[in-house]
């Protein structure tokens, strides 16, 4: 791969992943500003950036959807008197720090919305889960 590859292939992860703006990206490789807006001209760094964003929106639908069945299945056992299958048990207490840190990542990128607007599960709302319904202890004792 030639060195001018290389920059424009750095020069796209910048803009499509890190969503740094064109100056940062002409900043961070050393090219002129118009360049880089040639190159995401060029190269569609637009419509790659909204399908990566896309693609990691439905990922933490997806992963949330499937905590909230296994959350209903799991409490749906205790409230029957069932024997909860701790390894459900095990699977939903590993997604829920995962959950937090994908919520974490879409609200980063998301900067400007508003709190209320915000869908997911939150830190709070996962500490509730722990305590609540797991009855792990809270993790300030």
């Amino acid at each position: 791969m030639a060195n001018s590859e290389v920059i424009i292939a750095n020069a796209e992860r910048f803009y499509v992943i890190d969503r740094m703006t064109e100056k940062e990206v002409a900043s961070q490789v050393g090219v002129n500003e118009r360049t880089v807006r040639r190159w995401k001209k060029k190269f569609d760094w637009e419509t790659k950036k909204n399908q990566y964003y896309q693609t990691t929106s439905l990922f933490h639908k997806e992963m949330y959807n499937f905590a909230r069945k296994l959350m209903t299945s799991i409490e749906y056992d205790l409230d029957n008197g069932n024997e909860v299958n701790s390894s459900r048990m095990y699977t939903f207490t590993k997604m829920l720090p995962l959950i937090v840190k994908i919520k974490d990542y879409e609200d980063n990128i998301k900067k400007g919305a508003k709190e209320s607007e915000q869908q997911g599960i939150t830190p709070d709302f996962v500490k509730l889960i722990e305590t609540e319904i797991l009855g792990m202890p809270s993790r300030e004792e």
